[in-house]
């Protein structure tokens, strides 16, 4: 492939990278309704074997406007990135907004804390505090295929999250396994990999 041919797609990708973290009018980053709208109750998992995403992954995502929360589009992209972490081809216990093509701050995590270890969704996410012991533990991400690595979190933590049942800031203090899941998934909304703690 010729030099003018790389440069023009590196062009192309680094424009559908931003215009993916751009606010629409709608609130919405540019594309994203589409996106959702779109997509089977199966989202396409980004990774990065593939260099657009792998841009699209290093990528800060925004905020979703309190007023999208009780949105269609919101609702649709709950039940798909449930339906796509849960998928037998993916069997994660986690996925955040970037790894499926949305730049917003949201994810989806199994709370192994809770009975019966439900998926809940957290729109707005952050993590307000760290505290307690850092533990070494195995890690691997459906957005970095066939790797794997021991990394240290922090096994007490608070988030802090937009309620899409109250539409008010909640907080929330979360420990040990499902704190780490936390931990990642929130990583992934900052442009962080796993890898790069290895």
């Amino acid at each position: 492939m010729s030099e003018f041919i790389k440069a023009a797609f590196a062009a192309l990708a680094c424009i559908a990278v931003i215009t993916g973290c751009t606010a629409s009018a709608h609130g919405w980053p540019d594309g994203a309704e589409e996106l959702i709208a779109g997509s089977d109750s199966v989202m396409r998992v980004l990774t990065v074997n593939d260099p657009a995403d792998s841009a699209f992954l290093r990528r800060s995502c925004v905020s979703i406007p309190v007023r999208q929360l009780r949105s269609e589009t919101y609702k649709a992209l709950e039940r798909k990135m449930l339906a796509t972490v849960t998928d037998p081809s993916q069997d994660g216990v986690g996925i955040a907004g970037p790894q499926v093509g949305v730049g917003c701050r949201i994810v989806a995590v199994q709370r192994f804390d809770k009975e019966g270890e439900p998926f809940e969704v957290y729109p707005n996410v952050r993590i307000a505090s760290l505290g307690g012991d850092r533990v070494p533990g195995p890690e691997g991400c459906l957005s970095v295929p066939d790797a794997e690595g021991e990394v240290e979190r922090w096994q007490d933590i608070e988030i802090s999250y937009t309620s899409p049942r109250t539409l008010r800031d909640t907080t929330e203090t979360v420990k040990g396994f499902t704190a780490v899941i936390f931990q990642h998934e929130c990583d992934h909304l900052d442009g962080v990999l796993f890898t790069d703690y290895l």
